[in-house]
């Protein structure tokens, strides 16, 4: 993340019941048998959870929360927020606290934190790849089920920018849309006489044929689905400043760097959520 942005923590009430499901979920009918058998309750430890790799990180306050809602009496000290870069060895935060709280909660806490500093971290990646051009990284509706709000907070906290959040916050015709309504031309007109006029319209187009169609009958924005970096920077030409351009299908570390030298203004990319791999970071424990 940018120095100059300023990442906005989600309200605990967006976290707190996907924290709560993950936690019952793991709990199961019984609570941790293994800890209640093995760990005298009124133990007490410390703990650290810190990076095994290079990496982004994303999800601190779920994770916090995991320890919180297992016992308030945990005490989480968070030395890295999320968008904070780490290396190995970097500690992300210290817990100090009765020991079945924490052990209990270790392994929600882990996934959601790896989980989505994964995600921050494939951002980052593509974020650094396309610089020094103007193009951003955006995601897309591709989440885990259930997570979208994280996720996408943790694409913000690897330098990236939120498309859609969902169905009803802006229109976005799509190929299938097009082909059932008969044709750019009439999709737009319907969704421009049956939508508000704060709500952005947005065509995507496979050919530049498509392209010129959907200019002509105007729109906010346009997805060039596919498009190799010539009938991209073409197809920027094009558009000239009247709509938004952004570049979808197949990106990838390999390729985005072309991509956004064509000059569009935002590359949309479903991998950086739905197939990031997962930030390795482990809770290293003492008495």
């Amino acid at each position: 993340m940018a120095d100059s942005d300023v990442l906005q923590a989600l309200p605990a009430l967006m976290v707190e019941p996907i924290v709560r499901a993950a936690l019952l979920e793991d709990l199961g009918r019984a609570g941790d048998i293994t800890t209640a058998a093995v760990i005298p309750r009124e133990t007490r430890m410390t703990g650290v959870i810190a990076s095994r790799r290079d990496g982004v990180i994303a999800g601190a306050d779920a994770a916090m929360m995991a320890f919180a809602l297992m016992d308030s009496a945990v005490i989480v000290t968070l030395e890295k927020p999320d968008g904070s870069r780490v290396a190995p060895g970097d500690v992300v935060m210290r817990l100090a606290g009765p020991a079945h709280a924490i052990l209990s909660a270790e392994r929600v806490a882990l996934n959601l934190l790896g989980h989505l500093s994964g995600v921050a971290t494939a951002t980052a990646a593509l974020v650094d790849a396309v610089r020094p051009h103007r193009a951003r990284i955006v995601c897309t509706r591709k989440t885990t089920p259930g997570l979208r709000a994280l996720e996408k907070h943790a694409v913000r906290a690897g330098g990236g920018a939120n498309h859609r959040f969902g169905l009803d916050d802006a229109v976005l015709i799509k190929d299938n849309h097009i082909a059932v309504a008969g044709g750019v031309r009439p999709a737009i007109a319907r969704a421009r006489g049956a939508v508000g006029h704060l709500v952005s319209i947005e065509v995507e187009v496979d050919t530049l044929a498509q392209l010129d169609e959907a200019l002509q009958a105007g729109v906010d924005a346009v997805l060039l689905d596919n498009m190799n970096p010539q009938q991209l920077q073409e197809a920027v030409r094009r558009v000239n400043g009247r709509a938004i351009t952004e570049a979808s299908g197949n990106i990838s570390l390999a390729t985005v760097n072309a991509v956004a030298a064509s000059g569009v203004d935002l590359i949309s990319s479903g991998w950086i959520t739905h197939s990031a791999p997962v930030l390795d970071l482990g809770l290293d424990t003492s008495i």
